[in-house]
């Protein structure tokens, strides 16, 4: 690699070791260097679950109590019925006191048999000091306070050792006649739940205790569950994180020890199982994680991810190869550009790391693994589109110089230059507008041509009749041909036209029905085929009379983008799009790779990859030489979309041999744009399934509130960050070769983004049928302009409205306690912007006199057939 490669590639690694070392940066807290009081302690290791019925091991326990002796003065267990009752004996080997408590839910299947065995464990184990009858049993209504006095009278009456039940501050607060029944107070102060920030939390849990003291001052009060979650949802100013936890933790152990409090950490080891229950938050209380490491440390600073150095070479070694290859490969491009993607590519890896080590965090729940199993593939494709898109803008800012720059011709042709046999398709067109098309052929200056216009199934003599008529009087140069019941469409025509073409014709040029050439088209265009490797030369779509109507001044520039940005860079790697006008094909080419493909709903686009696979060249030119007219309408606008995302799937299903890794027909730099060219339309389609998604997740959140949680902000924020790239990106590259203002990049963006919904159906169509579609425009002429509106989009209207009531729904119900709530409304609202730029853009649509600024009014061409 050169030097300036090396160096690039060094400043990107370190720039990422920078990133993780700031977000990991040490924070300091106090210290605590004393003996901790006590914690409480659940014995499930992460392979085990209660919830299955698993039981924990004494092997378990035993590695569990040598772990926290000399770490903790005690510990306190919740049941004696899942396998803690086997800690008391193992506890006692260590000399560590147990606080043992009987898991009471109101069943006397359930309550009885921890009754007993809490007076059984009491008897067997001196080391038992206190025990405890039901862990908030009350709050969550369980049983009633006469009844679970009633349990603790029985356990007194049974036990010589001091007796309570543990719930938080309040139910204290509100019963005093518990109160009077228990040996001493086991109170739980978690200002985590309550919402409070972290630098409240241990002065409001104080508090707390002041208060309980106050009220009984007679009453021991024990502290039996204090702490802060590691990680977790935001609840109102409380945020779960690694160094709050250790700032909480630090803080209350210094004011205990300095009070003489009797404690219990809550809680020992991280406990995955707990997700199913409480949900992320709950997983994450330990001081240990769930393999029994410490997770932060007692003294000195403290960090978020006390490993990321590994987390940072790992994202770099997994970045290490793209990057090589990149700077390799890339030497085009200026040092900008090659920092800027290179930085691009590390910070793919670095949130893939990131995210696969949060999932493997998550806990082994099969719920949570196919969660984190479909989150995980959605960020993928979202990340390999910002990817390619990525690339396009860098190529598009800092390329050096074109590989193939190709300049119109000046030269006057002479009288013998080639032949071309010009081919007009044309279905139920106006005819006013195609004997303008006519009138633009007739003044080509151009020796020698022939114009063919195919009319293709049009039922109405009245249609074709007069176009018939005005070639006749053109001249022997413009043959007529009609067409009834012709079969295979464009391609059929097209099929057709070439079998009358004049022999000595070498090139066949195609152009819509609604096109008006430019004179010098075949003039600046024919020369190139002197090079007898060139297959096709193509020249952009372009388009006219657009400026006076806002919805067609959107669309022209939403069009302007492709073929002024995506066109040109694939023709860099000769891998360009062929379209179905302003084309021109070498005739012996043509006729060599099979003539045009009936059987494909895009025949252009299959026949220019037809081409690339014979090993034929494609040039494309910038240059407009033919314009034509804009869809008329939202509707016409989106079955046209469609057309091209259909006919997309259908030349990638039977061409995929070619472009699969091997296959040698293609270059590696056409299988890149033929794959990646259409992945952002495989993207709206997965647009299509997270947007359904989001809405179903919505509903489980408000409506099972149990088994759903808010999908954490590892997927999240990337997400929301890959659109507003996608957003950037775009409006950079349209600065950088869209000639147009800032409020045309707008409505492009806009006119663009409004067919997502349209280009997911026909991919998803697409993928799973094969046969041509029958799209179908909606029958809305004679409907108000509202209603029109509201018909052309009606399928983005009722997808909009579902994700905002979902969005307003999750605020309402979660949002006064949930900070996440908020994360994914705002990601349900920008799922939703597509169908809200959809039904935008049918209402420009339908109300023409709407304007980003004031112009003259100019007179509109119709062109009912534009949209093909």
């Amino acid at each position: 690699m050169r030097k300036s490669a090396i160096a690039v590639l060094l400043l990107v690694l370190l720039g990422n070791a920078l990133v993780w070392a700031l977000w990991n940066r040490p924070v300091a807290e106090r210290s605590w260097d004393g003996m901790i009081s006590g914690v409480g302690y659940t014995p499930f290791h992460p392979d085990k679950s209660p919830s299955r019925g698993d039981k924990a091991s004494a092997q378990d326990i035993q590695k569990d109590m040598a772990t926290l002796n000399g770490n903790v003065r005690g510990v306190r267990i919740y049941s004696t019925t899942d396998g803690s009752e086997q800690t008391a004996a193992i506890a006692r080997r260590y000399n560590l006191p147990v606080t043992a408590g009987a898991w009471i839910q109101g069943k006397p299947e359930i309550d009885e048999p921890e009754i007993a065995g809490l007076v059984k464990l009491v008897h067997a184990n001196p080391n038992v000091r206190r025990v405890m009858v039901g862990n908030e049993a009350v709050l969550r209504a369980d049983v009633t306070v006469p009844q679970i006095v009633d349990y603790i009278r029985r356990v007194k009456k049974a036990v010589n050792v001091p007796v309570s039940t543990a719930e938080p501050w309040h139910v204290w607060l509100s019963h005093p006649e518990l109160a009077e029944s228990v040996d001493f107070l086991a109170v739980h102060l978690l200002p985590y739940w309550e919402g409070l920030p972290v630098d409240q939390a241990v002065d409001y849990a104080m508090m707390r205790y002041d208060e309980l003291k106050a009220k009984y001052p007679n009453k021991h009060i024990l502290i039996a569950e204090v702490g802060w979650p590691a990680d977790g949802p935001w609840r109102r100013g409380a945020e779960a994180s690694q160094v709050n936890q250790a700032k909480f933790i630090r803080t209350f152990l210094n004011i205990a020890a300095q009070r003489k409090l009797d404690y219990f950490i809550m809680e020992a080891f991280d406990q995955p199982w707990k997700r199913e229950i409480e949900g992320s938050a709950g997983t994450s209380w330990g001081l240990w994680d769930a393999w029994r490491n410490p997770k932060f440390p007692m003294m000195g600073t403290v960090q978020e991810m006390r490993n990321w150095p590994m987390l940072c070479a790992v994202s770099g070694a997994l970045a290490l190869l793209p990057l090589v290859f990149f700077l390799r490969r890339r030497g085009d491009l200026r040092i900008g550009g090659q920092i800027f993607y290179g930085a691009m590519i590390q910070a793919v890896a670095s949130v893939l790391v990131f995210t696969f080590t949060a999932a493997a965090d998550a806990g082994l729940a099969t719920t949570t693994e196919i969660a984190w199993g479909i989150l995980i593939f959605c960020q993928l494709v979202l990340l390999a589109v910002m990817l390619i898109d990525g690339l396009e803008l860098t190529e598009v800012v800092w390329q050096a110089r074109f590989q193939r720059r190709f300049e119109p011709a000046s030269a006057t042709p002479p009288e013998d230059a080639p032949m071309v046999s010009i081919h007009v398709p044309c279905y139920n067109e106006p005819p006013h507008m195609v004997i303008q098309t006519l009138d633009a052929l007739a003044r080509l200056d151009y020796p020698n041509f022939e114009v063919l216009l195919i009319d293709n199934n049009t039922k109405d003599p009245a249609v074709w009749k007069p176009v018939e008529a005005y070639c006749a009087q053109l001249g022997p140069r413009f043959r007529f041909f009609h067409l009834d019941n012709w079969p295979g469409f464009k391609a059929g025509a097209l099929n057709f036209g070439l079998d009358q073409t004049d022999p000595r014709a070498e090139h066949i040029a195609v152009i819509d029905s609604d096109y008006q050439v430019h004179p010098d088209w075949l003039k600046a265009t024919i020369p190139h085929f002197a090079r007898p490797q060139v297959g096709l030369v193509q020249s952009p779509q372009d388009y006219r009379d657009w400026e006076g109507d806002l919805f067609q001044r959107m669309t022209n520039w939403e069009y302007a983008g492709f073929f002024h940005i995506g066109m040109v860079q694939r023709n860099e790697r000769n891998a360009i799009i062929q379209h179905g006008t302003m084309t021109i094909i070498r005739r012996s080419a043509l006729e060599g790779v099979g003539r045009w493909g009936e059987w494909c709903i895009t025949e252009d686009a299959d026949l220019g990859l037809r081409l690339f696979e014979h090993g034929f060249e494609a040039v494309y030119m910038p240059e407009s030489y033919g314009k034509g007219l804009v869809p008329d309408s939202f509707s016409a606008y989106k079955t046209q979309r469609f057309r091209w995302a259909y006919g997309a799937v259908q030349i990638l299903k039977h061409h995929w041999r070619e472009l699969a890794p091997g296959a040698k027909r293609l270059t590696s730099g056409q299988k890149y744009h033929f794959i990646t060219g259409w992945i952002p339309w495989f993207a709206d389609a997965a647009h299509m399934v997270f947007g359904i998604a989001g809405i179903v997740w919505s509903l489980g959140l408000l409506l099972f509130p149990k088994y759903f949680e808010f999908p954490p902000n590892a997927f999240m924020i990337p997400t929301l960050s890959v659109f507003a790239f996608k957003v950037a990106a775009s409006l950079w590259l349209y600065k950088a070769r869209v000639k147009c203002g800032f409020w045309d990049k707008v409505g492009a963006a806009i006119a663009g983004m409004a067919l997502t919904h349209t280009v997911g159906r026909a991919m998803w169509l697409g993928i799973f049928t094969s046969g041509r579609p029958f799209v179908r425009t909606p029958k809305c002429e004679n409907q108000p302009a509202l209603m029109q509106a509201f018909l052309m989009a009606r399928e983005e209207i009722a997808l909009l409205g579902s994700l905002w009531l979902a969005a307003l729904a999750i605020v309402l119900v979660f949002g006064h306690e949930n900070r996440d709530a908020f994360m994914w409304s705002g990601l349900l609202v920008v799922q939703s912007l597509p169908y809200l730029s959809a039904f935008v853009t049918s209402l420009i649509n339908v109300f023409p006199n709407l304007t980003f600024r004031k112009r003259p009014p100019q007179t509109i061409a119709a062109a009912e057939g534009a949209a093909d």
